[in-house]
């Protein structure tokens, strides 16, 4: 069990065993903002990597795999660290600098296709009950009504632009920051909102816009 990374699995994950792999050290140089990873987690500690943009910086470094875990960031260790900070580590990385990253490659229970390209995005429908099922990480699992097609599409939006803008997927905090606008009058309503209620995200001022607009969006569809 102590060689156990990981177990939790998303309806658009590959499914590993998340057993310790081949450990390695990869230097990369950081030539744009954006290096094209988007991160996740198991919800117990383990950061792993989900998504590879294709022609991104990651994508030119073929030894960095979707599925890889990440154990350190230039000799820092970030075991026990959620998905956003350590999205938000690397994005703090200074430009034009090279910085080295620990992967433990996992693995695999069968062959699978070496990377997950960024353009493909959740589309799983909702069921046509008023009530679904919410598997969490943490705590139990609860029945939680419907939301109307507007808001999951609102919801849905958000979470793509958690990965356009900080590198991660979270339907939990998309629907976090969704709640904190759907009843703001403006942006700036709304961005005092999102301060108070995730600050330390740091959220830059176009993703708060961004969002602002899909939940606009969702408002004239009807919540």
């Amino acid at each position: 069990m102590e060689k156990l990374l990981g177990s939790q699995l998303g309806l658009e994950d590959f499914i590993f065993a998340h057993v310790k792999g081949i450990k390695k050290e990869v230097n990369v140089y950081k030539s744009e903002d954006s290096l094209g990873l988007t991160i996740t987690d198991n919800g117990v500690g383990c950061a792993f990597i989900k998504r590879i943009k294709e022609g991104s910086i990651i994508d030119a470094v073929k030894t960095i795999c979707v599925g890889d875990h990440i154990e350190s960031i230039n000799g820092e260790s970030i075991v026990g660290w959620r998905h956003f900070d350590v999205a938000k580590k690397l994005k703090e990385l200074k430009k034009e600098e090279l910085f080295t990253m620990k992967l433990i490659e996992p693995k695999k229970a069968f062959e699978t296709e070496p990377r997950s390209k960024a353009g493909s995005s959740s589309t799983e429908k909702i069921g046509t009950g008023r009530e679904t099922l919410r598997l969490r990480s943490k705590g139990p699992a609860t029945v939680e009504e419907v939301p109307s097609e507007a808001k999951a599409k609102a919801i849905e939006k958000v979470d793509d632009l958690l990965e356009l803008y900080m590198g991660i997927r979270d339907i939990d905090l998309a629907t976090t920051i969704f709640e904190a606008g759907k009843d703001k009058g403006n942006p700036d309503e709304f961005a005092v909102a999102l301060d108070k209620t995730l600050g330390d995200f740091a959220f830059p001022d176009e993703f708060v816009f961004d969002v602002w607009g899909a939940v606009g969006d969702a408002k004239r569809g009807g919540l």
